[in-house]
């Protein structure tokens, strides 16, 4: 039967301009938050997941608090990391990237990311729709598996804040990307997260 993945990344994070690798959801994080339950009212899920760290318990709190069919559970391979290193292929511009990044924490990410997928993306028996709450880089390399692309492809992939990607797996088929950082249920001046060049 068909599985679909909808994969979200955490609202705005509280003070993460100032470096803060993990805390609260800012008040316009929760906002964000609050418009995707809306969004997502009536989807009939099977199961939610979220990343153990607080910005994406929060976030799946918030979920919960306007979506109270779901359940959220933590999951371990829902956590921020880095999937992985440079390799023969990766643009040079990419490289800076890894400065100070160590080979035990790509190993890591990537053992990581090989368990996600392999728990998350598959077929399933009967008709699934499980919501993933989680972050950037994980989201980055979900698409990056479903098209195929190479290992280094996640880089340069974005997901804003609150924003909505849809997987859609069924049997004796690949699995589809139906939707990547969809916006539609954000106003302009709550679509945060993505890189600061953009016109709009």
């Amino acid at each position: 039967m068909t599985h679909y993945l909808y994969l979200v990344r955490h609202g705005e994070q509280q003070d993460a301009e100032h470096g803060m690798e993990d805390g609260p959801l800012s008040p316009r994080g929760i906002r964000q938050v609050r418009m995707l339950a809306d969004r997502l009212g009536g989807v009939p899920f099977t199961g939610t997941y979220h990343s153990p760290l607080m910005r994406g318990e929060q976030t799946a709190r918030v979920l919960a608090e306007r979506l109270p069919a779901i359940d959220p559970e933590p999951s371990n391979l829902l956590f921020d990391c880095i999937p992985s290193g440079p390799e023969p292929g990766t643009p040079k511009s990419f490289e800076p990237f890894f400065h100070g990044i160590s080979e035990a924490r790509i190993e890591a990410g990537h053992a990581q990311m090989d368990d996600a997928v392999a728990e998350f993306l598959s077929p399933s028996r009967a008709e699934r729709h499980d919501l993933l709450i989680t972050h950037n880089f994980v989201i980055a390399w979900f698409v990056r598996e479903v098209m195929d692309a190479p290992t280094w492809r996640w880089l340069g992939l974005n997901a804003a804040n609150a924003s909505l990607t849809v997987i859609r797996h069924r049997p004796a088929k690949k699995p589809e990307l139906l939707v990547f950082n969809d916006l539609g249920h954000l106003p302009a001046e709550l679509r945060t997260g993505l890189p600061d060049v953009l016109p709009f």
